[in-house]
């Protein structure tokens, strides 16, 4: 008979382990943003200089550039994987025509009614008048249309892909680019025609829910690593632009801001409370898609961690929310298709002198209700500015004064969309009677990714199976599950 005695652990050697309150989410973009305003700051007052940047400088636009690349990179396999797989979800409701049309009518009323608050703080407060810059700015960019707008809809390829080459110094380079929209048709189209094909499609849907899965894992990864970009970022939006850039365009950038503050403070509260929801809940759960937003200045590049929030911490089954929110973070603009537009062509109108009468303020709400989606979920507010200013047949001159300080308003803006890209689910959600409000309800730690079943270092080969297993039976579990509520 053998004993087995257990070697205790040698004292005064504890494992070192950061407080819990460090490992949030939200407080390591917090001190990110710190750092990178620190880091902008430096080197901005070492010299560096948008043209001439010094390594600092340039550590900073490297990083920055290099983690919104990242997350681009997998914006159209997630797009289109995530709307396929969301409509194949849908068969499983009964009401998903009702639940499609709620939620394009929740995004025109909030974008209205953000509208009617840019164009009364335009009135207002009167960005235009008196600024003291010169009328000389040119605006030579792409100008949005309607017809533009329209034809755009229509995809040149499968993938929705655009390349452009530009020649410098007889040196070639080429850039590909997508149109979200284009792609999003793309993928309703394909969606519906699986839908349609039956049970030959079922293979077809599968791989695609795998495919789905294994993206959504890679993009975790990457948005872990967001307060890294958030340094870049930041640092370099100082480092390049800096406070001073604001100057004489002061009045239209509080302007921006104060109308931006009054739709994420008041009007989005207002309507979680006239649902019977909690305020502090709604903000608690979708603030780390906020901050992220606000960093990275893209509601696509932003849409895994909006969609995240929305299922895991908002209550929104994964069924419906895997079809609002990729439709919203194209179409759902309250920052840059709303309150911008509405101020910014206020501004031009009273800067060029030029009287607006109610019927071009009318159509300043038509086009910000309408248009929304010509911005493509990019950071293509400057699209929008200029769609709007072409329908009311205002100069797009006026477009120029405004770049200088866009990168500054663009955080914010971004930052108001995706808050309302995770809300009009939710309220659509509450109104249908599938908000999961124990979920809804349920505490908060900062951190999106805490409810994760496995971590990278728990997970074994042991644990294959069971995993396997689980993921195989939630989808139906969830269909039914959402069956059972919309019944």
């Amino acid at each position: 008979m053998t004993s087995q005695t257990s070697t205790p652990a040698p004292a005064g050697k504890t494992r070192f382990r950061l407080p819990t309150w460090a490992g949030s989410f939200g407080f390591q973009i917090i001190a990110a943003l710190i750092v990178g305003l620190g880091l902008g700051l430096l080197a901005k007052y070492t010299g560096s200089t948008k043209a001439n940047p010094n390594a600092l400088g340039t550590t900073l636009q490297t990083i920055g550039s290099s983690y919104v690349s990242l997350l681009q990179t997998a914006v159209v396999p997630l797009i289109f994987t995530a709307v396929v797989s969301s409509i194949s979800n849908l068969r499983a409701v009964s009401n998903a025509a009702r639940l499609a049309w709620n939620t394009l009518l929740w995004f025109a009323i909030t974008s209205l009614i953000a509208v009617l608050i840019g164009i009364g703080l335009g009135v207002l407060l009167q960005p235009g008048a008196g600024t003291g810059i010169s009328q000389e700015a040119k605006y030579a960019g792409k100008s949005g249309d309607w017809w533009a707008f329209l034809t755009g809809l229509f995809p040149k390829n499968f993938l929705g892909l655009g390349a452009t080459t530009t020649v410098t110094d007889g040196v070639a380079t080429t850039a590909v680019s997508f149109n979200v929209l284009q792609i999003l048709v793309i993928a309703i189209a394909v969606g519906i025609a699986a839908l349609k094909v039956g049970k030959a499609a079922e293979p077809f849907l599968n791989l695609n829910a795998s495919a789905l899965a294994v993206i959504q894992k890679v993009l975790w990864w990457i948005i872990r690593i967001a307060p890294l970009g958030t340094v870049g970022l930041i640092g370099n939006a100082v480092a390049v632009y800096g406070w001073d850039t604001i100057g004489s365009l002061g009045k239209f950038t509080v302007a921006i801001y104060v109308g931006l503050a009054l739709v994420l403070f008041v009007v989005y509260p207002v309507l979680v409370r006239a649902h019977g929801l909690s305020v502090r809940q709604y903000f608690s759960g979708v603030w780390p898609a906020v901050q992220l937003a606000f960093v990275s200045r893209s509601s696509v590049g932003t849409l895994p961690l909006t969609q995240r929030v929305t299922e895991r911490s908002l209550g929104v089954p994964r069924a419906y929310a895997s079809f609002a929110v990729p439709l919203g973070a194209t179409t759902k603009m309250d920052g840059c298709a709303a309150i911008y537009p509405a101020i910014s062509a206020i501004f031009v109108a009273q800067f060029f002198g030029i009287q607006l009468d109610f019927t071009q303020y009318l159509l300043i709400a038509l086009v910000s209700v309408l248009g929304s989606a010509a911005t493509a979920g990019t950071t293509g507010a400057v699209v929008m500015l200029t769609l709007t200013l072409s329908t009311l047949g205002l100069p797009l001159a006026g477009v120029g004064l405004l770049l200088a300080i866009d990168p500054i308003l663009d955080m914010g803006r971004t930052a108001v969309n995706v808050a309302g890209q995770a809300l009009i689910p939710t309220i659509v959600a509450k109104r249908q009677g599938i908000l999961d409000e124990s979920l809804y309800n349920a505490p908060r730690n900062g951190d999106p990714f805490s409810d994760e079943e496995f971590t990278d270092e728990e997970f074994s080969d042991d644990d294959a199976t069971a995993v396997d297993r689980s993921a195989a039976a939630a989808p139906g579990r969830e269909e039914r599950e959402l069956a059972d509520a919309t019944a």
